[in-house]
């Protein structure tokens, strides 16, 4: 069996402290509206008695960031915004018959020689080259020279 006996003296003292405060609200209120001030309107704010101790709020002084803490802050923002990463093998040019005429075991030449660097592509982008490398039964890629910004900012334009 449950005891809920706290429970309902505890909502009668919060229903009891409801009661109060409403009576105390309705007693400020209808005297301030009796009391026109100038321009007509009533004195006082609605729930706050006459004679309350009334401050401005005091709030802690702002400071600017310091230089470093805007860029991680930016940086930040960015981390977690997924980017397709590809590794291109070579290309080639061919014609729609030979793409049709191309079956299981058919040998495609590309544009790199044995051994070349492959390029590292974010979203399409060149970023890196890198050899190929074997890690438990995966291929991966390792980087072996990066594609500076200047360069990147130059095969944008």
């Amino acid at each position: 069996m449950v005891d809920d006996s706290n429970t309902v003296l505890a909502e009668d003292d919060a229903a009891a402290d409801w009661a109060d405060a409403m009576a105390e609200q309705t007693a400020a209120t209808g005297a301030a509206a009796e009391q026109p001030a100038v321009g007509g309107e009533p004195a006082g704010t609605p729930g706050v008695a006459s004679g309350a101790n009334v401050r401005p709020a005091h709030f802690a002084e702002l400071q600017a960031d310091q230089p470093g803490a805007a860029a991680n802050n930016q940086l930040d923002l960015v981390m977690d915004i997924p980017v397709t990463l590809s590794v291109e093998l070579g290309r080639t040019k061919i014609q729609i018959r030979e793409l049709l005429q191309l079956a299981q075991g058919s040998v495609v030449d590309l544009d790199r020689l044995a051994g070349e660097p492959m390029d590292v592509l974010v979203n399409g982008f060149l970023i890196a080259r890198g050899e190929v490398v074997l890690v438990n039964d995966k291929f991966g890629i390792r980087l072996t020279d990066i594609v500076s910004p200047s360069e990147r900012a130059r095969r944008l334009a």
